[in-house]
């Protein structure tokens, strides 16, 4: 699912340039490979391959002085990002957003089912923004003899999380009079099950951070859940960030007041992998049998004989 949202409000002298794009596949049609009508509803959920992705693409370019807010939100399958900022004066900044999600599902009566997704989302950003009072008129009427006054200082705030992982990210500036900024982030993640019994996952999120900032302050913070989280896909976002919390893997959190040069590079990679092999619901082994078999197999069977290889033959069984 694609959920992203892009806004900018720039008012005063600006230039602005920027691309946007999406790509959207749709489901492929169900294939039936038997082809007997009897058998339709039975190959609908059975038999099917289905496969969708969906990419987003953004670039900008603003130079300008005034008053600005912007405004960026993606989300694709486990992971997502954030990113706010509003401030007066002047204004140079560069930003790329490119978001991909793609699912297939391999669902083939005479194959092993096999489910695959993969998500993404990159941001790069560079911004060189400096506090200034500004009056700006507006219109013909009122507010062109009356200007409005702006007067805010630079903010801008930057999150990125994967759920996947359990693991977020973030970067916040505030109350600041100058903003020299180079952000780079990467939150991916995949899973690949196979019926039955293989599952893999990796959640991968990157967070750099080149910063310079002139009497403000910057907040730095960095979550990671434990490893009783890790590859387990959230039924809730809730409970996924009450464990984060509870019983963190990795901490931190770091705040600065007044001028400081500020470097990040920041990492979390979690794979995961379970191998877990169902036993045979027919054993027919010859060994053991039908005494082989759990209980709950053997409830509600009177045909112990076919079970027990007694009517196998020869050289199959040997009873």
């Amino acid at each position: 699912m694609l959920a992203a949202l892009v806004l900018v409000v720039s008012l005063g002298t600006a230039a602005i340039a920027s691309a946007a794009s999406t790509t959207v596949a749709p489901y492929a049609a169900n294939i039936d490979l038997w082809g007997d009508k009897s058998t339709m509803l039975w190959n609908t959920y059975q038999n099917q391959i289905v496969e969708k992705n969906v990419s987003f693409s953004f670039e900008q370019t603003v130079q300008g002085n005034g008053y600005y807010m912007t405004y960026k939100y993606a989300k694709m399958g486990n992971t997502e990002f954030k990113d706010y900022a509003h401030g007066s004066g002047s204004l140079d900044n560069e930003a790329i957003l490119s978001t991909y999600d793609a699912s297939r599902k391999y669902h083939l009566w005479n194959a092993d089912w096999n489910d695959y997704n993969v998500s993404c989302i990159q941001y790069k950003e560079t911004t060189h923004a400096v506090y200034a009072p500004t009056r700006i008129a507006i219109g013909t009427g009122y507010y062109a003899v009356n200007p409005l006054n702006y007067d805010s200082l630079i903010k801008e705030k930057t999150w990125v999380k994967n759920r996947l992982a359990g693991t977020s990210m973030q970067n916040e500036v505030e109350y600041a009079h100058k903003l020299d900024k180079d952000l780079s982030v990467v939150a991916k993640d995949f899973t690949n099950l196979t019926y039955d019994p293989l599952f893999k996952s990796n959640a991968i999120t990157q967070f750099k951070i080149n910063e310079d900032v002139g009497e403000g302050k910057i907040h730095i913070g960095v979550l990671q859940a434990n490893s009783d989280s890790a590859g387990m896909i959230p039924t809730s976002l809730a409970s996924m960030a009450v464990t984060a919390w509870k019983k963190p893997a990795v901490e931190i959190d770091e705040d600065y007041f007044g001028t400081y040069h500020v470097e990040k590079n920041m990492t979390l990679s979690v794979p995961y992998s379970r191998n877990k092999p169902s036993y045979d619901w027919l054993p027919c082994s010859c060994n053991e049998g039908w005494n082989d078999m759990v209980i709950h197999d053997q409830r509600y069977h009177s045909a112990k004989g076919f079970f027990d290889c007694t009517s196998c033959p020869f050289p199959y069984c040997n009873p």
